[in-house]
């Protein structure tokens, strides 16, 4: 008689293989027939949610403090221990269940997927994927470890960010150079992790029958299935025929109104490619001063979206399932995560008091509520979503709670001002994925020249060129070569990021949808969500009311309505 299985995170935190195996096993051994594949399926389900979760657990506490050893030796003990061996037993009932001919109701996109995982699994390449698990941690600490001095106090690179709102050019400028150098420091770190990474996938590539062509085998991991490389690029081109243009033009109004020769990086208000600063008399938007005070009038907004949506938010406050203050040695970006034997997501972002911190939380709660609509779902296997999708369910949920940011965020005056951010921010952002979802396609194309960094520095620059018009980096020459490197995704996710571009698309069709009928385009997104992985892609895109589409039209059709908002914003 098996025990069993772990209810808390406590009892989940101390299971360790030989307590998990067993399960397995039983499982491996039971026979299944069509009378029975649901009780199967449902056992597997929960085993499988289980394993799952306390993987995701062990890499939060590995990301809200990267200096935690503890944390990262039983992170690395997981990955050691128990990934593999799980993995590998995930993949037999999976070729069991393949092997029945059993077609469960409600199961076809999951069985779609394992027969591609299935094909492509290589038991030899279950170490290396921990190993690239323990580098993409190595990452994090190099990042998570910068910090510059300022003003008597040691500040995190995130933290620097709101200096680049103030109206002082040459304090923006000083602030920028200690930045940067202060990247330009972990140069040669970056660049032995990176030679690791690239020799590692290559490897994995080969183990898997894809010889050098690591790229094959991502979109096959990525379960690919609706789009082609070859459309990654009819969407570059489109970008660059409609999107660049806008971006200029953008560019260089705002270089009028800053009464600036060129726009330098320290004018923008990232400091790499977002959005210029505000004209000067323009005090920059304060819209929170902490973590508590953005997760309260975040609770009020989506309240007003929609109550369930609301009510969603309000338990991950309860349930203490939002991490959102910047602090030193904390992890890079932003990320929602899964627990998924409790079927509840987890947020994580480094909020230093901007808007772009607010825009990140609607960004993340989009995931998380994708999660509490799939909670219906009975088997973990039917949550599996494209990221080009489940991208969608965060874009949006940008756009559908902009009308409500005079919620407790800002007055009539500031809240557009805030809108127009975020949607000229839509049109910088289109470009500057092009350039990193182009920099992947090169780098896993030419696996050899890309071992040298040196390469990848001269290829960043010529994509920059061709995408990033009206910033003037003269001089700046080592920063931006090496801009690859800012880029996380590029290191520890390779090939996710032209979701994010795909995704746009699809949410600026949803929030089009909602500017003639709000109630109905919410309800049309959740009920997109609630479909998890259970129809293919496609039809997601339809069910929520958009196109999934790469072309020129598509893109223009958004462009004209993102550029005919802000004009009304700025008159209004």
């Amino acid at each position: 008689m098996l025990p069993p299985l772990p209810n808390s995170p406590d009892e989940l935190m101390r299971w360790t293989w030989p307590q998990i195996a067993p399960h397995f096993a039983a499982l491996a051994e039971r026979p299944l027939s069509a009378k029975i594949p649901r009780a199967w399926l449902a056992d597997w389900s929960a085993l499988s949610e289980r394993v799952n979760e306390m993987y995701n657990r062990l890499y939060v506490s590995t990301t809200i403090n990267t200096a935690d050893k503890e944390a990262e030796q039983r992170f690395n003990a997981y990955l050691d221990e128990i990934f593999p061996a799980s993995q590998a037993a995930e993949q037999k009932l999976k070729e069991k269940l393949l092997a029945s001919g059993l077609e469960p109701e409600g199961f076809e996109m999951p069985l779609f997927n394992m027969r591609t995982e299935a094909a492509i699994f290589r038991e030899a390449n279950l170490p290396l994927l921990a190993e690239e698990q323990k580098l993409n941690t190595e990452f994090d600490k190099i990042v998570g470890a910068q910090t510059i001095a300022w003003d008597g106090q040691e500040l995190t690179l995130p933290q620097v960010k709101p200096l680049y709102q103030n109206p002082e050019r040459a304090m923006r400028e000083r602030v920028w150079r200690l930045a940067s150098e202060r990247q330009l420091a972990d140069r040669e770190a970056i660049n032995a992790l990176w030679g690791k990474l690239l020799r590692l996938r290559r490897k994995m590539a080969a183990n898997a029958g894809f010889g050098d062509d690591y790229r094959a085998l991502r979109w096959k991991q990525y379960l690919r299935f609706d789009y082609t490389p070859e459309n990654c690029e009819q969407f570059h081109h489109a970008i660059e025929a409609v999107v660049v243009p806008a971006a200029e033009r953008l560019y260089e109004r705002r270089r009028r109104q800053l009464g600036v020769e060129t726009l330098r990086p320290w004018d923008l208000a990232d400091g790499w490619y977002g959005r210029p600063i505000d004209p000067p008399g323009r005090p920059p938007l304060e819209p929170f001063r902490d973590g508590a005070e953005l997760q309260a009038k975040s609770s009020a907004i989506f309240l007003r979206v929609d109550p369930q949506l609301g009510a969603y938010f309000d338990t991950m406050v309860r349930e203490g399932l939002l991490d959102l203050d910047n602090r030193k040695n904390k992890a890079p970006g932003g990320y929602c995560t899964t627990f998924s034997a409790v079927r509840l997501p987890f947020i994580f972002m480094n909020s230093v008091g901007l808007h772009d911190d607010v825009q990140t939380l609607l960004h993340e709660a989009g995931h998380a509520f994708h999660v509490f609509e799939m909670r219906p779902l009975p088997y973990v296997h039917q949550t599996q979503v494209g990221t080009e999708f489940s991208e969608v369910a965060s874009m949006a949920m940008e756009l559908l709670a902009a009308p409500y940011l005079t919620d407790g965020f800002y007055g009539q005056a500031d809240a557009a001002r805030a809108r127009i951010e975020h949607l000229e921010h839509a049109i910088l952002f289109w470009p500057f994925m092009a350039v990193v979802d182009a920099f992947q396609h090169w780098v896993y194309q030419n696996p050899k020249a890309a071992l040298e960094p040196t390469n990848c520095d001269a290829e960043w620059v010529v994509l920059w060129g061709r995408f990033m018009h009206g910033v003037d980096w003269s001089g700046l020459e080592a920063a931006a070569r090496t801009g690859w490197h800012r880029k996380l995704h590029i290191h520890q996710l390779p090939f996710y990021y032209v979701e994010y571009g795909l995704a746009q698309l699809g949410a600026m069709q949803v929030w089009r949808n909602a500017l003639s009928d709000q109630a109905k385009a919410v309800a049309d997104y959740r009920r997109a969500l609630a479909l998890g992985g259970t129809v293919p892609l496609p039809q997601l895109f339809t069910t929520a009311g958009a196109r999934f589409a790469f072309d020129a039209d598509t893109l223009r059709m958004a462009v004209d309505l993102i550029e005919e908002t802000v004009n009304t914003l700025e008159a209004s």
